[in-house]
């Protein structure tokens, strides 16, 4: 961040949208719970801690909140028991039992997911929420692997390609809205994992 420096009299703004990925989640598995911790304002990673854990949200520990984080976001990337037991350094038993926990809490994020990857294969690929198409030709693979593969992206392309759409849909629209008003401000660069 050192190395991008704005000229004399002006100044860097960062605008962020807050978990859009997990957002859009809700809104497209449409699960009640999910979409009710995020009406409630409530902290997501806390509340899916509390519910996962079976613990009260006020008794929730930050080592339960940041287990929390990893899997609502692993989830979004179709995240194995495996790669969750990596990234939180437990056995797989353990992570197959988060996995599982908050599929039990979030029944509907699953059967999103489910038909996510059940439409993939039937049709060959998955869309936004804006219509744009990202082929999956690796779940007709021999490879076990290349399958594995296509079912996440099939899982976590129409969330993360909604959020890449909204982003660059927010972006046109706040360039227009410099230009109408005659601002000295620009866009300089769009930053993340989109």
């Amino acid at each position: 961040r050192k190395v991008f420096v704005p000229k004399d009299g002006f100044v860097f703004l960062d605008a962020d949208y807050s978990q859009i990925e997990l957002r859009i989640l809700a809104h497209m598995s449409g699960d009640e719970k999910l979409i009710e911790a995020y009406n409630s304002s409530a902290d997501i990673h806390r509340a899916t801690a509390a519910q996962v854990f079976g613990v009260p949200l006020d008794e929730v520990t930050d080592e339960q909140r940041r287990n929390a984080k990893a899997v609502n976001f692993g989830i979004v990337y179709g995240i194995s028991s495996f790669g969750l037991s990596q990234d939180l350094s437990i056995t797989r038993k353990e992570a197959a039992t988060y996995i599982e926990q908050y599929f039990a809490t979030y029944p509907q994020v699953k059967t999103f997911l489910d038909k996510q990857v059940e439409d993939a294969k039937q049709n060959g690929y998955v869309t936004t929420l804006y219509g744009r198409r990202r082929p999956i030709p690796e779940l007709k693979s021999s490879n076990f692997m290349q399958r594995s593969f296509g079912e996440r992206v099939a899982m976590n392309s129409p969330i993360q390609g909604t959020a890449a759409d909204i982003m660059k849909i927010a972006m046109i629209a706040v360039d227009r809205e410099l230009r109408k008003r005659g601002l000295s401000s620009r866009i300089v660069l769009q930053i993340h994992d989109e």
